[in-house]
C-alpha cells in the first residue's frame, strides 16, 4: 500500500517552533497534508517523551504508534479529513565537536525501533549532557561517538545525516562539514545507509557524487510548524506496517518499494545560492568564483551555499542519473499555490486559508491533490486559476529567485505581466 512518510519534524519544545506542534495537532495535520507515517520528533526532551509514552500506543509491537482515541481532535475546520496517522520514534540531535583542528557542527536524524531503546539513550544522554534545554539538544560528542552509543543500545537504530548540505550544521556543509561520509563516520560508515538531501538540494544534485551511489537519498520536512508538514517526504509501498520494514526499504535502497521522494524546488531553500543576506548579495557559484568567495560590499567571506558545495565535491556533471536512482517529484505547498494564484502575498491570509479548507474538505488531503488528482476534479472545486497554478507546479513552469544565506527563495507561478493583463480584463 502506498504510504507517505515524513521522518524528520520537531515538537513545540524545539527552539523557534510553533506551540501547536503537539501530538494531537501533528496527528490531525499529517492527515490534512496526506502524510501517513510521521516522526515524533524530539524524543530526547523529557516532557515530550512523557507525552509520547502517555498519548501514543504501539500498534501490534510494530515499532509504529498511533494517538490514543481520547486525545484525537474531533471538532475542527477540516471535517473532510479523518486522522489515522502512524508515528515513528525519531529525533534530531545537534553535535558540536572538534575534529582534525576544525569545529564540526552536525545535525543528525536518529530513528529508534522501540520505546525501550529511546529510554536507554535518553538516560545515557541525560547523565552527560543537557537534554532539557531544547527539543533538539546540543551534544558535545562526535558522530562516531553517537553511533557507538546508539548501536550498543540497540542494533536497529538508524543514523541519518540531516539536511546534508546546509552550510552551518551538516555533514557536507561548507562551514563545518566533511568532504566524505568516511571522514565523518570512520568505522561506522557502512552503517550509514541514507542521507537527508535537505530543502536546498534535490536528488539530481546528489547524483553528481559517485560516493553517494550506494546511499539512499531521503527527503523530510524538518517542519517547525504545522503547515510545513510533508513539504518534503518519502513515498513507500508498504506491505507490513512496521519499523523493521521501513528500515529494510531504506537500507536496501529498494526501488520496488521506495517509489519516489517529494521535493521542495531546491532554489526555494534557504541556502541554495551563496551570499550575504545583510549585504543584499546573492551569487550563483559562477559569480562567487568571480569574486573569489569575498562579498563585494563588506569584503568578508560569503556564506557558501549548497549549489557551490555540491560543485566542489561532485565528480559528475549535472544530468547524470545512476542506474539505481530513486525517482522524485518537485512540489509547492497548496496554500502557497492558492496565494500566488489569487495574487495574495501571505499564505496565512484569511482568504487563502478559507479557500484551502474548502478545497481540502471537498477533495481530500493536500498531497493527493498536488500529486494525482485530475485537473477536471480540481477545477470543479478550486476554479480555473488555482487549477492552472497546480498544473504549472507539476510541470515546473515557475519563476524562481534562489534562496541564500538563511533567506528562503521566492517562487512565482504567475508573472507580473499576466497579473496586469488579468486586471485589465476584469
Amino acid at each position: 500500500m502506498k504510504q507517505i512518510l515524513d521522518l524528520h519534524i520537531h515538537s513545540k519544545y524545539s527552539r523557534a517552533c510553533s506551540p501547536l506542534l503537539d501530538l494531537e495537532h501533528i496527528d490531525l495535520y499529517s492527515a490534512i497534508k496526506g502524510v501517513n507515517i510521521v516522526a515524533t520528533g524530539d524524543f530526547t526532551y523529557p516532557q515530550w517523551f512523557l507525552d509520547i509514552e502517555n498519548k501514543l500506543v504501539e500498534i501490534d509491537n510494530s515499532g509504529l504508534f498511533k494517538l490514543k482515541d481520547e486525545f484525537k481532535i474531533k471538532d475542527n475546520d477540516f471535517y473532510g479529513v479523518v486522522a489515522d496517522t502512524k508515528f515513528i520514534l525519531g529525533t534530531e540531535l545537534a553535535l558540536v565537536y572538534k575534529f582534525n583542528g576544525k569545529v564540526r557542527r552536525l545535525h543528525i536524524v536518529v530513528l529508534a525501533p522501540n520505546l525501550k531503546a529511546v529510554k536507554k539513550l535518553n538516560e545515557y544522554l541525560d547523565k552527560k549532557y543537557n537534554i532539557r534545554s531544547d527539543g533538539r539538544p546540543i551534544l558535545g560528542m562526535s558522530a562516531q561517538d553517537l553511533c557507538e552509543i546508539c548501536f550498543s543500545i540497540d542494533d536497529n537504530f538508524m543514523i541519518i545525516p540531516a539536511h546534508a548540505w546546509t552550510p552551518w550544521f551538516a555533514v557536507f556543509g561548507s562551514k563545518s562539514g566533511f568532504d566524505s561520509l568516511e571522514e565523518c563516520f570512520g568505522k561506522w560508515t557502512p552503517r550509514i545507509k541514507a542521507i537527508e538531501t535537505g530543502l536546498s538540494s534535490d536528488p539530481e544534485m546528489n547524483w553528481r557524487l559517485s560516493q553517494l551511489d550506494k546511499i539512499t537519498l531521503i527527503s523530510n520536512s524538518d517542519a517547525h510548524s504545522l503547515p510545513n508538514l510533508g513539504r518534503e517526504a518519502n513515498v513507500f509501498d508498504l506491505k507490513d506496517f512496521t519499523y523493521q520494514e521501513i528500515k529494510k526499504i531504506i537500507e536496501e535502497k529498494d526501488r520496488k518499494r521506495f517509489l519516489f521522494t517529494i521535493e521542495f524546488y531546491p532554489e526555494e531553500g534557504m541556502y541554495h545560492f551563496d551570499g550575504h543576506r545583510s549585504c543584499g548579495i546573492s551569487f550563483s557559484p559562477k559569480e562567487t568564483k568571480k569574486y573569489q568567495g569575498i562579498c563585494p560590499v563588506c569584503k568578508k567571506p560569503l556564506t557558501i551555499g549548497v549549489s557551490y558545495r555540491v560543485d566542489e565535491l561532485a565528480d559528475r556533471e549535472l544530468g547524470f542519473k545512476p542506474k539505481n536512482a530513486i525517482p522524485f517529484v518537485k512540489l509547492i505547498e497548496l496554500d502557497k499555490i492558492i496565494a500566488d494564484s489569487l495574487g495574495i502575498k501571505s499564505r496565512q491570509s484569511k482568504r487563502v486559508q478559507n479557500e484551502y479548507k474548502k478545497i481540502i474538505n471537498k477533495l481530500g488531503n493536500e498531497l493527493d491533490i498536488l500529486l494525482s488528482l485530475s485537473y477536471e476534479k480540481i477545477q470543479k472545486i478550486a476554479g480555473e486559476k488555482i487549477t492552472e497554478g497546480i498544473k504549472r507546479v507539476r510541470e515546473g513552469k515557475l519563476i524562481i529567485k534562489p534562496g541564500f544565506d538563511g533567506e528562503y527563495g521566492k517562487i512565482k507561478i504567475f508573472s507580473e505581466e499576466e497579473r496586469e493583463l488579468q486586471k485589465k480584463l476584469l
